[in-house]
């Protein structure tokens, strides 16, 4: 694929450009294990430029916003993958269902925790609760699938249900996924549960006591039940 920057995105690129810093830009790509460069904007400046970008150009159009946010996702510069999730999120209330393809591919494409972390809850969460059809299929592709960012983001998309979280579900993928080493596997199981323990205290803390989870996960899940 390409790196071609797509015409809707090149003003952004010229406001990133403008309010980029060699030192940042430095900080951050050893604060992200030189997985990715930065153009280097911290995060509200990079929103507020964002916002500004869409005051003036509008959000995509919904046919192109797959497009837009590939073109993005080809970038070397991670302010842009950021800005590409954010503008998908701007973009939720006209989520159609094959969208959600588009989401299979941010999150196995330049994985990491920082990009991955917001899709799932903000994205692939948003899209379940409007297509929750399609959720059985897709968790169980996602499981089955070996990619432990797909794997991280079957336990994570519930982050926001709250009281409307899949306990069920959610208590069987962390079960599933227990035996797993991988440590972005195991904060994610520990995160989750801690998470839905600020709903259901009780319920997380019989799951944990009559589950197999590794140390980080108990840590984790149990940091704020007394």
């Amino acid at each position: 694929m390409h790196n071609t920057l797509h015409p809707y995105l090149l003003p952004l690129k010229e406001a990133f450009l403008f309010h980029a810093d060699d030192d940042i830009a430095r900080a951050a790509t050893a604060y992200m294990k030189h997985q990715s460069v930065f153009f280097g904007i911290k995060a509200p400046v990079r929103r507020l430029l964002l916002k500004e970008f869409v005051a003036d150009h509008g959000l995509p159009d919904p046919v192109e916003l797959a497009e837009i946010v590939q073109s993005a996702w080809q970038q070397p510069e991670r302010e842009f993958q950021y800005a590409a999730m954010e503008l998908a999120f701007k973009c939720r209330k006209k989520f159609r269902p094959e969208i959600i393809k588009l989401f299979e591919f941010m999150i196995t494409h330049k994985s990491w925790w920082d990009t991955v972390d917001y899709i799932a809850p903000n994205l692939v969460g948003d899209w379940f609760r409007i297509f929750p059809d399609h959720r059985e299929r897709l968790i169980t592709n996602w499981m089955q699938s070996g990619n432990i960012w797909l794997q991280r983001s079957c336990l994570l998309f519930q982050l926001k249900y709250k009281n409307n979280t899949d306990r069920q579900l959610l208590f069987q993928l962390a079960g599933q996924l227990a035996v797993e080493k991988e440590f972005f596997i195991r904060k994610a199981i520990g995160w989750a549960l801690r998470e839905y323990a600020k709903t259901n205290p009780e319920q997380v803390r019989s799951f944990v006591a009559n589950t197999n989870l590794s140390g980080l996960s108990r840590r984790e899940a149990l940091k704020h039940i007394s």
